[in-house]
């Protein structure tokens, strides 16, 4: 069985369940190619449920789940709190189900990646239950490769390899293969652009000169830009520099998307046009669903993405780096037979595949239980699954994975 969930924090597990794994899926086109209103509701003949039971889970706050009883709605906004309520509610349903000798999966998207991780230890720590295997979708177990802050260069060369892809897709690199692109970017982010980062005012002119003009040819930005940002390139005024001269603003979820703006000289964008490309087609779709084909009545709002689960509280991270990877890997060292499967779009501008690359070399494994992950890529973005030859692929991806994590002869893979 799997328990899914996304992330946020404040989203419900919508975009899972009928975006990639329940039975039913949104039918509304892709980037370029959206459809209008009124939306549609598919079969999805690529459903999960044929190799595993799915428990979609909606955290306090989000979807229909609110506090009814003692306790108050921000007791469970924050780390702990939502930590160990979806851990509660894992072990209940697992208990009430008679499931405890059932192969038992986590499924998470963006900070549900964060959440799953910490999961994994946390049910194993309190209630002894042991995990086949993990599913990290747009995977984030440190905060701290994706945050920008002054004097905090990481974040950059992290993101590089997605500014670079995003920019391929709109062209900016003619008619070089992605792949082409991708390694260079890679490469230098490995090693030359952290190096002149921390260089800082102690580089060279000729050197500085020469990583501008690196920087703006993967990125297709330009010269005189890179050099006045000082070679730092945060994602959101990325974002919304690539097409600037097109008048379009691109997606932070999905760069394959583009925007409007009514003020073209901004430095930020008011919108993420991936976003709303997939709000409205979602939405509708639930609502649709559990009234029309389930039969379920409740007059509240469905909370699909929701602010009102913040401030969201990382108390127990005070002074540090919000990071779930020390967990991770002491879970897996615990319990050898955990299997970890990655999946990453390249044009995901919130959660970067190089960061969560970044992440996974940094755990503290042995070799031998390195093995145990395995890292798949798709030419998408946060959802991969809105595009569709992605969705096919990952489906497939998910389930060779179940399977063969729950028959105990999972092996590392990668997906192109």
């Amino acid at each position: 069985m799997t328990f899914a969930f996304n992330g946020g924090p404040g989203s419900s597990s919508v975009w899972l369940h009928l975006g990639l794994m329940g039975p039913r899926r949104v039918l509304m086109g892709d980037a370029g190619a959206l459809l209008p209103p009124p939306y549609a509701l598919g079969p999805n003949p690529e459903s999960l449920l044929e190799h595993s039971d799915l428990v979609f889970i909606d955290p306090v706050s989000t979807g229909y789940s609110r506090v009814v009883q003692n306790g108050k709605p921000a007791d469970y906004h924050g780390f702990r709190g939502d930590l160990e309520s979806v851990g509660e509610l894992i072990r209940l349903w697992t208990s009430r189900n008679g499931r405890w000798m059932s192969p038992k999966f986590l499924a998470g998207e963006s900070y549900g990646t964060l959440r799953a991780a910490a999961l994994a230890g946390h049910l194993q720590q309190r209630y002894g239950l042991y995990l086949n295997g993990i599913m990290l979708i747009s995977s984030v177990l440190d905060m701290g490769t994706v945050r920008f802050a002054d004097t905090h260069d990481l974040p950059h060369p992290l993101f590089l390899p997605t500014y670079a892809a995003i920019a391929h897709y709109h062209g900016r690199h003619g008619d070089r293969p992605l792949d082409d692109v991708l390694r260079e970017a890679e490469e230098f982010a490995n090693r030359d652009y952290p190096y002149a980062l921390a260089r800082g005012d102690r580089m060279p002119a000729e050197e500085r000169a020469e990583t501008v003009r690196r920087l703006a040819r993967v990125t297709g930005l330009s010269e005189e830009y890179v050099d006045r940002v000082d070679l730092r390139l945060e994602h959101q005024r990325f974002f919304r520099e690539l097409l600037r001269d097109r008048r379009l603003t691109v997606g932070r979820l999905d760069g394959r998307f583009t925007g409007l703006e009514a003020d073209d000289g901004g430095e930020h964008g008011t919108y993420d046009p991936s976003y709303a490309a997939i709000h409205g087609r979602y939405t509708a779709a639930l609502n649709h669903y559990v009234r029309v084909d389930l039969g379920y009545e409740n007059d509240l709002p469905y909370e699909i993405l929701t602010d009102r689960v913040r401030p969201w509280s990382f108390e127990e991270f005070e002074g540090r780096e919000v990071s779930v990877a020390p967990t991770l890997a002491e879970a897996m060292r615990h319990n050898p037979h955990l299997q970890i499967q990655v999946g990453c779009g390249y044009y995901d501008g919130a959660t970067p595949y190089f960061a969560a690359e970044h992440a996974l070399a940094h755990l503290s494994l042995p070799a031998e239980l390195r093995a145990n992950i395995e890292m798949c890529n798709y030419h998408a973005g946060h959802m991969m699954y809105v595009h569709e030859p992605s969705r096919l692929q990952q489906s497939a991806d998910l389930a060779g994975f179940v399977r063969r994590a729950a028959s105990g002869s999972a092996s590392a893979s990668a997906t192109g």
